[in-house]
């Protein structure tokens, strides 16, 4: 074993820096890797006491301003006590000594976790409800006092898109392994068709979709927000939209959405039911031109997994074998990115 495994935790370091940093906690310690997400390797905290979750960066050589376990402790730690339901969070380590990268420590949250929004773990009946409080953590978000919760400056002014759009880019540039003509010309598109600014200036969790969400054991409840990496200032329709874009994709282990599914007969809520009723939760008439919306969460998906998949060639990838997976569906992304752009 070594430091720059993801896959790996020294116990013994990481149980005498929580000795010395974290009341209350005694070891000795077992870890046991979650193999879910692909970004930042999070690790399960087994000790006599209590379990505890442990998120790190990857070690090796990372992307500009990727894998901000900092924002995320901040971000979380902001929300306790607020309508947006999180995880407790306990210390932050930005020592890259201590494991090989910096880490935060937060409570364990015990609640139901759904890869699939087709929810097939769930009776017809109970489905609904889980999307539909999925609907009311999403608006919850967007409507966070910025200035009550000291986020204020946790992203900067002026256009979400234009900023993003700039990022994103150069993000896929910097681990970019093929050209791929539809993500040039949707990358040519969005550039040329950010809409103005409406005022709308809100916390966005940047990666919303079901399975970063724990529910309570037994209710229709949101227990915790998860995975707040890619979280800013910006504009709210962007974790709409990624919504949308996530049920159009293909159901199954890889696409996990729910094109093709007839949602009526399997008790689920259509696009424009949820769009509905995120407008009627922020009392918003409507939004026009979602299309540009939608291609833009495409376009930053694919840059996503395009990262990921670079990640896997060069050995830094939590699970390498599905990042290598995920790799091939850049082109599908991007595709889909110029098919939304047609419909603004």
């Amino acid at each position: 074993m070594t430091k720059t495994d993801p896959t790996k935790l020294d116990t013994d370091v990481v149980a005498a820096y929580l000795r010395d940093h974290l009341d209350g906690f005694e070891g000795p310690v077992e870890a046991e890797k979650f193999n879910v997400g692909q970004s930042n390797p999070t690790f399960r905290l087994r000790t006599p006491k209590k379990n505890y979750v442990l998120r790190r960066k990857p070690p090796g050589v990372l992307l500009k301003s990727a894998h901000a376990v900092d924002r995320e402790f901040r971000v979380q730690s902001a929300l306790h006590n607020t309508d947006v339901p999180v995880a407790k969070m306990y210390l932050l380590c930005e020592d890259d000594d201590v494991i090989g990268s910096a880490f935060y420590v937060m409570e364990e949250i015990v609640g139901r976790h759904f890869n699939d929004p087709r929810l097939p773990e769930l009776a017809k009946e109970d489905r609904l409800p889980i999307v539909d409080e999925m609907n009311r953590v999403l608006a919850a978000i967007h409507n966070v006092d910025l200035e009550a919760t000291g986020l204020s400056d946790y992203g900067p002014q002026g256009n979400y898109y234009r900023r993003q759009i700039d990022r994103w880019t150069k993000q896929y540039r910097a681990s970019e392994t093929d050209k791929i003509p539809a993500m040039e010309e949707l990358i040519a598109w969005l550039d040329t068709n950010i809409p103005e600014e409406d005022g709308q200036r809100t916390l966005v969790h940047g990666d919303y979709r079901i399975d970063n969400m724990l529910f309570h054991p037994d209710r229709p409840e949101c227990a915790a927000v998860l995975d707040w990496e890619l979280s800013t200032i910006g504009h709210p329709y962007a974790d709409l939209a990624a919504v949308i874009m996530q049920w159009k994709m293909p159901p199954g282990p890889e696409g996990r959405g729910l094109a093709g599914v007839d949602r009526a007969a399997q008790g689920l809520m259509s696009d424009d039911a949820f769009v509905d009723a995120y407008c009627a939760r922020r009392d918003l008439p409507g939004i026009d031109s979602f299309g540009f919306y939608l291609a833009f969460t495409f376009f930053r998906m694919a840059g996503i997994i395009q990262g990921v998949y670079k990640r896997a060639l060069d050995g830094n990838a939590s699970n390498p074998e599905r990042a290598k997976t995920l790799g091939g569906y850049v082109s599908t992304f991007a595709a889909n990115g110029l098919a939304a752009a047609k419909t603004v």
